[in-house]
């Protein structure tokens, strides 16, 4: 079964745990001192937030697979639904190691589908979405909105 992921970014991470646990009416299942993520059943949604986006606000939403066969599905929908992909494949982020691809819907805002394959016991890195968002990235992370103007 899927389960929706959405990332917020944060700029008070302490203040937005208190927030979004009293909202939910849990705590979240993994805390780090950059990082909380709750893996809610009800609704069914892996949540996070995190202080690595440059502004606050969604930094990008995802669909997270239970198996390879899933990951593969949603990987074949992301090709039908046109636009730039980016096939990150195996790697390690939000302090996991995963399998995952990108795409951009319309407006400019990143989804990815992946397969968590375990923990890590570091963040990992930030994949360059440039190239999916349509941006340049000569001005260094991609982390603009589509509202942002230019480069520099």
């Amino acid at each position: 079964m899927k389960r929706l992921h959405i990332n917020v970014a944060v700029s008070d991470l302490e203040r937005s745990i208190g927030f979004y646990s009293a909202l939910f009416a849990a705590e979240p299942t993994v805390v780090k001192p950059d990082y909380a993520k709750w893996m809610l059943e009800d609704p069914r949604v892996n949540f996070a937030i995190s202080t690595h986006s440059a502004k606050p606000g969604i930094d990008h939403l995802g669909i997270q697979v239970e198996d390879l066969d899933e990951l593969r599905e949603v990987q074949g929908r992301l090709e039908n639904a046109g636009g730039p992909r980016f096939d990150e494949g195996a790697t390690t982020c939000c302090y996991a190691k995963s399998e995952k691809t990108w795409i951009a819907d319309p407006e400019g805002i990143a989804w990815e589908t992946f397969l968590t394959l375990g923990e890590s016991p570091v963040y990992g890195h930030e994949a360059d979405l440039g190239t999916v968002r349509g941006e340049s990235t000569c001005c260094g992370p991609a982390v603009k909105t589509k509202a942002d103007s230019g480069c520099c």
